[in-house]
């Protein structure tokens, strides 16, 4: 086996991502403090041709050389949104026709196997603070909260590895 070099991966420009067709899922942030975090995520958009993030309340935006270090360049080809009030955001989404999903364990969360993305839906992930989670008012407005199924001593993943989880099971289903 021989590693594939850049040319062998035949990868799109950034002009030509913004016209590629994305598959009907947005990513929220909800007030994530860690700019490799950020980064990562936008990264993992990028990969999954998602059609947008959106930055809410202490979520730091682009342009910034820490997003930059783990986005590598990402944030230039993912559209984005900044909103102050991740419940203005959440709002205008449900408006968009976004079903609202937070990602967090709550009583009668559906499991990330269990849970059936269906083809005629757009839909709204919401991702939270590394340490909090997500607030509780977006659970409580929520259409319904996704959980990942997890068996270990500890009692959460990474917020960019989560992201990149469940933008992944979306990315499966919509690319078939």
């Amino acid at each position: 086996m021989k590693k594939k070099s850049m040319i062998d991966l035949n990868r799109i420009s950034c002009d030509e991502f913004k016209t590629t067709p994305k598959i009907p899922l947005v990513v929220v942030l909800d007030d994530v403090r860690s700019l490799n975090n950020i980064g990562s995520i936008f990264r993992t958009a990028d990969a999954f041709v998602v059609e947008s993030i959106y930055l809410c309340g202490i979520t730091a935006c682009p342009p910034s050389v820490e997003i930059h270090k783990t986005a590598l360049g990402a944030e230039d080809s993912v559209q984005w949104y900044y909103f102050e009030d991740v419940c203005k955001c959440v709002n205008e989404l449900r408006h968009k026709g976004y079903k609202i999903c937070c990602i967090e364990q709550v009583e009668d969360s559906i499991s990330l196997e269990q849970f059936i993305i269906k083809d005629c839906e757009k839909y709204a992930v919401i991702l939270g603070n590394e340490v909090k989670g997500v607030q509780q008012k977006i659970v409580d407005i929520s259409d319904c909260c996704i959980e990942l199924p997890q068996y270990g001593t500890k009692h959460s993943l990474n917020v960019s590895i989560t992201a990149g989880i469940v933008m992944w099971e979306f990315m499966k289903k919509f690319k078939k």
